[in-house]
């Protein structure tokens, strides 16, 4: 009786120590460079991975949050799974169409992998390239 009270407390712990950890607010200053990329806010917005140089000429990133709302992802860190499926990068600079726009993308995008498991990396291309008119 004790040891399954003991486990259930136990449990229980590491249950709310998950829960906890999912219900983490993301926000993009306090997201390091190599996660930045293709993040969204808890707020909604897009994370975008700015760089500047410092006093020493010597170029460092910053993570801002951009004024690029997303209607339906919010505090969502892209999976290593999806940036390599998508054939994206996390050193990926602002938020431009160019990336987007070589045909070797394209087949990354259309493939199953991307299309089908990485709503993210989706939605931002047809939204830029709506943007663009392609």
């Amino acid at each position: 009786m004790a040891s399954s009270m003991k486990f259930s407390f136990v449990l229980f712990f590491a249950c709310s120590l998950f829960v906890q950890g999912t219900l983490a607010e993301v926000v993009c200053e306090n997201l390091p460079a190599n996660l930045c990329a293709f993040a969204i806010a808890s707020s909604g917005k897009r994370c975008v991975l700015e760089d500047y140089k410092n006093g020493r000429g010597e170029i460092n990133y910053m993570c801002k949050t951009s004024e690029v709302v997303v209607e339906r992802l919010y505090g969502y860190i892209e999976s290593d799974q999806c940036i390599n499926a998508c054939g994206v990068h996390r050193e990926s600079i602002g938020i431009s169409a160019e990336v987007f726009l070589s045909a070797e993308f394209t087949a990354h995008l259309c493939s199953p992998a991307c299309y089908q498991n990485c709503p993210n990396i989706v939605e931002l291309f047809f939204n830029l390239a709506a943007g663009e008119g392609n």
